[in-house]
């Protein structure tokens, strides 16, 4: 199970206090001539082919997690599935590129633009003239409004989950005709192009009733190039046809049909033939790829691996093993002889059934790019030793970021860059590198400010009842028995370490990476930062022994003694879920573990059910340690906020924290979100948006580790459709190919020539 907190622009903001203060940081990189936001680490994965090339008809079956409880996407409840449904269906005055920045949808709107800044913001929007609901009636000024007044916060029998955007809006009426909007705001607003995308007719928002019970089920009244037809909850589908009266570019497909398949079936469902269009996990896109790649003409078996290394025999068996399998069945030895036919029987039933399924397979391709989304170490700030921020920072200072990225996404072959932002990705507009504000990874700064945090190697810590007295004299074995049983299997950190007997023995993790992943990099020197050309870690307290023979004993001192502090050690919660699609989560949960133990942490795993994982611990703040992650926004200084505002005390003594699950929080940065938000100038928004970012990185709340992969697998023959990375995907144009056509796929790296 993939674990994307709510989406950023599902909670209303959160109210915050401001005082004064100052914290120094770096200067950024937007102070230098190139520009900090970069490109996108990787390029959408649709197999794109132009529509002449495109047959007409056909259903696409496109696996989701659920069926949503609504499809009113501005309710709580909402899920991923209700926005891919408003998508298709309801009118969007902007879409996403494939920056991740917004453009302007020329299906719905010909212009829009700020008129006036004083005395207040004024937008106007331009329709297009041949944009109308299903039922026939025009879009207009009359559905901007209801929109408006349904979402402003004014009106509480409205049940909306955010009011961000819309409560800045003084007023909104009809323009010098029909097809003009003019929005006038009582206070400016930056993010203007976010809002009414989706825009819902006024038959959903114009009352209460209709906007909290109308449109859970069915929308009687849309205005895409797809209508809802049916939502079957009973069949776990939801059915998108045609709309009839469409004026754009009609829908190449004739129906899309959502089917809510859990993760760890949809492989079972490629191979029966049911679905066309599916993301997958990593062990999933090992069988696409090998079953796609180049196959003997003579047997139909694959002739490579995944990353281009020869495939394995039939069930992994050599030509020695199938030889010496021979002899004892035609050999003397009746009684092996009669059971090596038999097993030989079983083999062959069971090879039969992996090139059936493979073969099913053929017809599918792996489609990969990298989600417009970033996981983070979450640090719980609200009590315990986290709520001193040097310890916060210690924690982070210990982490390789780079060797925690290359061991999710270089196994995969894609771009092994950390994010640098809370606020962005690579490519975005706002986007910046604003780590430096934390500093790199150094393990002897960061002991050094648990120690002046009180936290001391091998300090006093006082006896519970029935325990001995742990410390310095603690028995670290059985510490560290404890700590390997309540580690996933196989999440060891991709190179052997002595004294670490416990390495799969197909040299894989469970997310399917190599073991090599850490040691590709060129050295970087936990204990000092510094980078060596051998790309051995050489300092003191590096990882003993990286190289040395297997088995061979781990040496006194492998890690940094236990820290202690007023009796009681440095262990550290780190609640993790224990479904089948967090194998990855595990692994890099592993390797923090690892990288803390180096620095005097203690950790204790705790895995929980996914269903409970966020609701239970991450939100109601039982963790001190979490892995999950945050969808990119095009608007963060309005997304982003409710994220990282400073938690603040209710009516009843509780705090509120929005969607600030780590409860760190400053008045600075809630003052740069509202600066960023109130300013129509986009570079000095995106300035002080970028200055934000540096102090969420200074407080140590969390920390950005990778973007996460996006692998889709896809009917050979599907186009405009697959792993869409950034851009909001175009429904229309999607189809099948006809015969003898082929889309356009990305151009992977060249290699590098050999010298002469």
């Amino acid at each position: 199970m993939s674990h994307v907190g709510v989406g950023p622009r599902a909670v209303m903001r959160a109210v915050a206090f401001l005082t004064t203060g100052v914290l120094a940081v770096p200067a950024l990189a937007g102070c230098t001539s190139e520009d900090p936001a970069g490109k996108p680490l990787a390029e959408q994965d649709v197999a794109a082919a132009a529509r002449a090339r495109i047959s007409d008809g056909g259903t696409l079956r496109w696996a989701v997690d659920s069926v949503p409880d609504t499809l009113n996407a501005f309710q709580s409840d909402a899920d991923a599935t209700t926005t891919r449904v408003a998508q298709a269906v309801l009118p969007s005055m902007y879409r996403m590129d494939e920056t991740g920045s917004p453009v302007r949808n020329p299906d719905y709107l010909e212009s829009a633009e700020v008129v006036d800044t004083e005395p207040k913001q004024v937008v106007v929007y331009k329709l297009n003239q041949q944009a109308v609901w299903s039922d026939g009636r025009e879009i207009g000024a009359a559905d901007f409004a209801a929109q408006w007044r349904a979402l402003s916060g004014k009106d509480s029998a409205y049940w909306t989950a955010r009011n961000a955007g819309y409560d800045r809006i003084e007023k909104v009426e009809r323009g010098a005709n029909d097809l003009e909007v003019k929005v006038t705001f009582s206070r400016p607003y930056a993010d203007w192009k976010a809002l009414f995308t989706p825009l819902y007719p006024k038959d959903v928002t114009g009352t209460p009733d209709a906007f909290n019970d109308g449109a859970r089920r069915a929308l009687k009244v849309s205005a895409g190039p797809f209508a809802v037809k049916k939502v079957d909850t009973k069949g776990d589908q939801v059915v998108l046809t045609g709309n009839p009266r469409w004026w754009g570019e009609p829908a190449k497909l004739d129906e899309i049909v959502l089917r809510a398949v859990p993760r760890d079936e949809r492989v079972s469902e490629l191979v029966a033939g049911k679905l066309d269009l599916a993301e997958i996990d990593p062990e999933t896109a090992d069988e696409v790829t090998l079953a796609a790649g180049p196959r003997d003409p003579a047997t139909g078996t694959p002739l490579m691996g995944p990353g281009g290394t020869p495939a394995a025999g039939p069930q992994g068996r050599s030509a020695a093993e199938a030889l010496r399998s021979w002899a004892i069945a035609n050999g003397s030895d009746e009684e092996a002889a009669e059971e090596e036919v038999l097993a030989r029987e079983e083999r062959g039933e069971a090879e039969a059934k992996a090139r059936r399924r493979q073969q099913a397979l053929s017809g599918f391709e792996l489609r990969k790019s990298l989600e417009p989304a970033y996981t983070q170490l979450a640090l719980n700030g609200a009590e315990g030793p986290l709520a001193d921020e040097r310890v916060r920072r210690a924690v982070a200072r210990a982490l390789d970021r780079e060797e925690l990225t290359e061991a999710v996404l270089k196994p995969l072959g894609l771009p092994a860059e950390p994010v640098g932002s809370h606020l962005a990705l690579s490519g975005q507009p706002a986007y910046a590198d604003g780590s430096g504000a934390l500093g790199e990874q150094n393990a002897k700064e960061a002991r050094a400010l648990l120690a002046d945090a009180g936290w001391v190697p091998g300090g006093p810590v006082k006896k519970k009842d029935g325990e001995e007295a742990a410390g310095a004299e603690k028995d670290e074995n059985k510490d560290e028995d404890k700590k390997d049983e309540e580690k996933s299997e196989g999440g060891d950190d991709g190179t052997y370490i002595v004294g670490e007997d416990d390495k799969n023995k197909d040299g894989k993790n469970d997310d399917g990476g190599n073991d090599d992943a850490g040691d590709a990099k060129d050295g970087a020197d936990r204990e000092s930062g510094e980078k060596h050309s051998s790309g051995k870690n050489t300092a003191q307290g590096g990882a003993p022994g990286a190289y040395a023979p297997k088995g061979t004993a781990a040496p006194a001192g492998a890690a940094a003694a236990p820290l202690a502090k007023d009796g009681k050690e440095l262990t550290l919660r780190f609640v993790l879920p224990s479904g089948p699609g967090s194998g990855t989560l595990r692994t890099v949960a592993d390797r923090i573990t690892d990288m803390l133990k180096e620095i005097g942490i203690g950790t204790r795993i705790t895995k929980v059910p996914d269903e409970s994982y966020f609701k239970d611990h991450i939100a109601a703040g039982e963790y001190d340690l979490a892995l999950y992650s945050w969808p990119a926004s095009a608007f963060p200084a309005t997304d982003a906020r409710p994220i990282y505002a400073k938690p603040v005390p209710a009516a009843d003594g509780s705090l509120n924290v929005a969607q600030n699950y780590t409860r760190v929080g400053t008045d600075q940065v809630d003052q740069l979100f509202d600066r960023a938000l109130a300013t129509l100038d986009q570079k000095e928004s995106r300035d002080l948006l970028r200055k934000a970012d540096s102090r969420i990185w200074a407080a140590a709340g969390s920390v950005p580790l990778y973007q996460r992969p996006q692998l889709t697998a896809a009917r050979k023959n599907l186009a405009n459709a697959g792993a869409f990375g950034f851009g909001t995907p175009v429904y229309e144009d999607m189809g099948f190919l006809k015969k003898g056509a082929q889309g356009s796929r990305p151009t992977a790296p060249a290699s590098p020539s050999p010298s002469s």
